[in-house]
């Protein structure tokens, strides 16, 4: 399993320095969450603030846009070339159109549904997806529990997306409590926030996560 750093949930005044100690075995993605203040109520991070993470780091980039109309937005992360551009699927009317332009540019393509959606809203676009992001908690208020409908929902978008080559990643509460179950369910990334950051240590911190969801598969 993937681990996806989430530093929103980092301490961004150091983020400059502790950046480029995190290790890859430990740490694969870097998660940027993008906010707009509009189809969530925060703001956060915008292109020039994720320019400024790739330029501290040889970690792939998770950009994961929590915008209205997208369409304007995605273009501004291809020249990062991060390792994927994930999209919410209640914010646009032209999903397969943006799909197509993110593969063009090279970039693997994401769709991401809130808590409420339902796994279905995807099933027309699935062959123009390298990626799915389930939002386990509701988008863009930190720091919340991992929603108890979350592994039903998981279980039934695996099956969904079963006949295509696509990864399933995970956002929101996730920690030591649920690693091994999310593990047991086949989610090949997890999206972590404060389940990284808490303890100080982030490379250890992901080396223990990553090691308690290769211990199903091992038990498997």
């Amino acid at each position: 399993m993937k681990i996806s750093a989430s530093i929103l949930a980092a301490k961004l005044t150091g983020l400059s320095q502790e950046l480029p100690t995190y290790k890859k075995e430990n740490i694969d993605l870097i998660h940027i969450d993008v906010m707009d203040g509009n189809f969530v109520p925060q703001i956060s991070f915008g292109e020039a603030f994720t320019k400024e993470v790739k330029s501290h780091t040889e970690i792939p980039l998770d950009v994961h846009l929590m915008v209205s109309n997208p369409e304007l937005h995605v273009p501004k992360y291809f020249d990062l070339n991060p390792y994927c551009i994930t999209f919410h699927i209640e914010t646009t009317n032209f999903s397969v159109r943006l799909a197509e332009e993110i593969r063009k540019a090279g970039i693997k393509v994401g769709v991401s549904l809130n808590p409420q959606t339902p796994p279905e809203s995807i099933s027309q676009i699935l062959p123009y997806l390298d990626l799915v992001l389930l939002m386990t908690v509701d988008p863009g208020f930190y720091g919340q529990s991992f929603v108890k409908s979350g592994f039903d929902k998981i279980a039934a978008v695996r099956k969904l997306t079963k006949p295509y080559n696509i990864e399933l990643e995970v956002d929101g509460g996730v920690n030591e409590s649920n690693m091994e179950e999310l593990a047991k369910l086949g989610v090949d990334i997890t999206v972590v926030g404060s389940g990284l950051y808490k303890t100080g240590d982030p490379n250890a911190q992901g080396k223990k996560l990553k090691d308690l969801a290769a211990s199903v598969r091992t038990r498997s």
